[in-house]
């Protein structure tokens, strides 16, 4: 199956609603340093992504799964932390962190494909 837009991208729409959760999660939180480091990490999965897709090249498009794929790792090891600092239930955190992983093994997938 051809991709042509970015937006088709499978891993693409569960970075992006991943993001909306987490920006949804921290919306009223005051720890603003942990809350902009998460979202903008959030952010970055779907951008990179994005970006690396519109690049035209599975050279290029590789080299930003890849950065993506780090930001995906950013995000669990953040939401690893959110429980013990009582920023969130271990449930939604244990959600959160599976959601990141398919993104996360979807990424390794299409880079191995690449």
């Amino acid at each position: 199956m051809k991709i042509n837009r970015f937006e088709d991208i499978i891993a693409w729409k569960i970075a992006k609603d991943l993001t909306i959760k987490i920006y949804q999660l921290m919306s009223s939180h005051k720890d603003y340093g942990f809350k902009d480091q998460i979202q903008r990490a959030s952010v970055s999965i779907m951008n990179n992504i994005a970006e690396g897709f519109e690049r035209k090249t599975n050279q290029e498009f590789r080299q930003f799964l890849y950065v993506a794929k780090g930001s995906c790792g950013e995000v669990r090891s953040m939401l690893l932390l959110m429980p013990e600092l009582n920023y969130v239930d271990s449930q939604t955190a244990e959600e959160l962190i599976a959601q990141a992983e398919i993104i996360s093994k979807m990424l390794s997938n299409l880079i191995k494909t690449l």
